[in-house]
């Protein structure tokens, strides 16, 4: 074996170990950070259904119950809260022992090493960027809506774009959105999250709006119309008209209007006792999303029947042409002000957690750390709330992102997965209560200057 060939296999072996390494938290400095402790464990719940209950809630209904469950997708909403809840409750165990910006990057740094903390820490960004963008071209396109398509139709004649891949026209519209919401996060973690609770109280107010109101023109019959009344292809009729498999086939549907409770987990720098207040804002937003979810469902079952829901007669907006069906076609300017504001949660939910992940990993060293920069007065992750900002809304602006929303879903599955792998390696493995680098493994550099979880292990 040459000289060159002999000094390769140490230096290999130095990689791959530093690859692998894990990162080691100290009990002590769990409750250490530059930024702001000031949110509440109502605080946190309202960010967590802010940023689930969007504008799924008005549409995602009306389309799982005219193509897979029929008035079943009250039973596919319930499982799919189960399943959401199990989710929820890995998320809720790291939150409390490992109370630190970076959701599942951490989480995945602090259990199974440093290579897949990165991987998943790329894949959460590009998840949260192409959430956002996705939020904020709906929000445009809603308001558009509501203006009879005069913004499109002007940036189309004036400003077309024929490019593949593109959107037809640049929407400055969700771009200018965009940077409204990052400026209001760059000034303060406490101020964002008051508007953020106002606007989820005044969404929740239209739920419950819907909910009574509906109940006075639901009727029991349409969850049980006989199968000849039933127009061919839309099933046999009954409760259950696509069977036991379109009820969990609609339940698979039904998940993705659960996901944003994850923002939760990356206040762990901000919230005031965040070993309290992340699983009980978690487990606490499922519920509150679940019964808005249920209510929702059923009441707009019961007062029309599904296979009069499909999108082709409702052009997309169920909940608006149930009530104008129902002789209440005021309802519709009640449930676009719910709408509006159950899109600026999302937006804010989605925008959220992005540069609290960047300040993470910026932190460790493990991407630019001029994006771990602290505001000395607002206490927020400034530059990185800047960055990531004005990226998601250049995509929002210029990007098509339809296609790249199944992406979106994809990692967001990958994240769920890997949580609950890191939870089952945090509480079974022999090594779980050494987890971190040991003096000799460790390189040079403070990202990684942090000890075990000795004590929250030993003591469960």
């Amino acid at each position: 074996m040459s000289k060159g060939n002999a000094l390769s296999m140490p230096s290999l072996a130095y990689i791959i170990k530093a690859l692998l390494r894990r990162k080691h938290i100290e009990q002590s400095s769990l409750t250490q950070t530059r930024l702001d402790r000031c949110l509440s464990t109502l605080d946190l719940t309202a960010l967590g259904v802010g940023s689930t209950l969007g504008l799924g809630i008005y549409v995602l209904a009306g389309e799982v119950a005219s193509r897979t469950a029929g008035p079943a997708v009250t039973l596919s909403f319930f499982v799919a809260a189960v399943a959401s809840v199990f989710a929820g409750l890995c998320y809720a165990e790291f939150g409390a022992r490992v109370p630190k910006a970076g959701s599942a990057y951490v989480y995945s740094y602090v259990t199974v090493g440093e290579l897949m903390a990165f991987i998943i820490g790329w894949n959460l960004i590009l998840e949260y960027v192409i959430g956002t963008a996705s939020v904020a071209r709906g929000y445009s396109l809603y308001i558009d809506a509501l203006v009879n398509g005069t913004i499109q139709a002007h940036f189309r004649e004036w400003m077309p774009i024929d490019v593949t891949g593109l959107s037809a026209y640049p929407d400055f519209l969700a771009f200018g959105i965009t940077l409204l919401l990052t400026a209001m996060l760059s000034i303060g973690v406490k101020e964002s999250t008051r508007f953020n609770s106002i606007f989820t109280g005044l969404n929740l107010l239209v739920v419950l709006f819907i909910v009574i109101a509906g109940s006075f023109k639901a009727d029991i019959k349409n969850w049980t119309i006989p199968e000849d009344d039933v127009p061919k292809g839309h099933g046999s009729g009954g409760f259950m008209p696509f069977g036991f498999s379109g009820m969990m086939a609609g339940a698979a549907t039904c998940f993705y209007g659960f996901i944003g409770f994850d923002v939760i987990a990356t206040t762990g720098e901000e919230a005031r006792n965040p070993q309290r207040s992340i699983p009980i804002g978690i487990v606490l937003s499922l519920l509150l999303v679940f019964l808005a979810y249920f209510g929702v469902s059923a009441i707009q079952t019961l007062m029309m029947p599904y296979y009069l829901q499909t999108e082709e007669l409702t052009n997309g907006a169920p909940l608006p042409y149930v009530f104008e069906h129902a002789g209440w076609p005021v309802a519709k300017w009640i449930i676009s002000i719910g709408a509006l504001t159950g899109l600026s949660t999302s937006l804010l939910g989605a925008m959220f957690p992005l540069p609290r992940v960047l300040y993470s990993m910026a932190s460790d060293g493990v991407i630019f750390r001029f994006l771990a920069t602290v505001h000395p007065k607002f206490k927020t992750p400034l530059l990185a709330t800047g960055v990531s900002g004005v990226f998601a809304g250049g995509m929002a602006a210029m990007f098509d992102v339809k296609e790249l929303a199944d992406m979106m879903s994809i990692g967001t599955l990958l994240a769920y997965t890997l949580v609950a792998i890191s939870v089952l390696i945090l509480r079974y493995s022999d090594s779980a209560n050494k987890i971190g680098l040991s003096d000799s493994d460790r390189l040079v550099g403070d990202a990684h200057e942090v000890t075990p979880l000795k004590d929250s292990v030993d003591n469960e």
